[in-house]
């Protein structure tokens, strides 16, 4: 059996996930108590197959049983269940604004007294157990609708048994690669912000991804990355790490950090890896 827990912000798109989850044949189940998981792992398996794929929403609705998760996550781990944990995120400042948009309540809104700032605030902090106990991280933030539902279909298609790399790129300038698992500054090379011919160009044109690399110490760090992460990829997936962030940040976004993040990913792919490239900030 394949099972699914989908946890996360409030907010942060659960409601759409479940949609993907159906359309790939899952059972889905919304505002499971976590106590009621465990009941249906043993109905599941006296229905002779027919229900073998469950993908349940668990989330603070639940008020006071949704503290009971961390327990129904490890004894589930114990048993015969092919268990995944998805948690979805976003921006505090998006999140705020998807509420006021739905002028719908938060779940914690009588004890924040109706601020919803608090209201997210102590969501945020009831979460981090669960957060570290996940197996797939996505952050909505940026995300489209479509490029949101690709990301979980590519996540957990029937051909998903590899450990997910996304490889991408982002500007300091413009916040912090919350998800990424290793997040390297490149900062610290020449800026082809600089160049005037450069400066309205991205990495992805390869005047700019020549000038970058032009230098030797572009040309070692990137040798000293490749070499790290070829290290470092069998070891995540030892330890059955499904999904592995990449990221690279300079300073907007544009230049530096997409360079790196496309050099990575071509190597990877020589090295026979399904990756998947994003560049977050490259049209600010």
């Amino acid at each position: 059996m394949k099972f699914v827990i989908i946890t996360g912000m409030s907010g942060s798109g659960k409601s759409a996930a479940v949609d993907v989850f159906e359309d790939m044949g899952y059972y889905c189940i919304d505002n499971m108590p976590p106590e009621l998981i465990g009941k249906f792992a043993d109905i599941c398996s006296q229905s002779d197959g027919k229900i073998d794929k469950v993908a349940f929403v668990v989330d603070i609705r639940g008020g006071d049983l949704f503290l009971k998760l961390q327990d129904t996550i490890s004894e589930l781990r114990e048993e015969e269940v092919e268990l995944k944990i998805l948690f979805l995120d976003c921006a505090d400042s998006i999140i705020e604004r998807r509420y006021k948009e739905t002028r719908r309540k938060h779940p914690l809104d009588e004890q924040s007294f109706g601020d919803i700032e608090k209201a997210i605030a102590a969501e945020r902090q009831l979460l981090v157990p669960i957060k570290a106990l996940s197996d797939f991280y996505v952050d909505t933030t940026t995300s489209s609708v479509t490029e949101f539902k690709q990301r979980i279909t590519e996540m957990f298609s029937e051909d998903g048994g590899y450990m997910h790399i996304d490889v991408r790129s982002f500007g300091f300038k413009y916040g912090p690669m919350p998800e990424g698992d290793l997040v390297f500054d490149v900062r610290c090379l020449p800026n082809p912000f600089y160049i005037p011919e450069l400066k309205h160009k991205t990495g992805l044109n390869s005047e700019v991804s020549d000038y970058v690399l032009s230098f030797e110490e572009s040309r070692e760090i990137l040798r000293k990355f490749c070499e790290l992460i070829d290290y470092m990829i069998p070891l995540y997936e030892k330890e059955g790490k499904s999904q592995l962030v990449i990221a690279f940040g300079c300073t907007g976004g544009k230049h530096r950090s997409v360079t790196f993040a496309e050099a990575l990913s071509a190597h990877l792919l020589l090295e026979g890896h399904r990756i998947r490239v994003t560049h977050r900030d490259i049209e600010r």
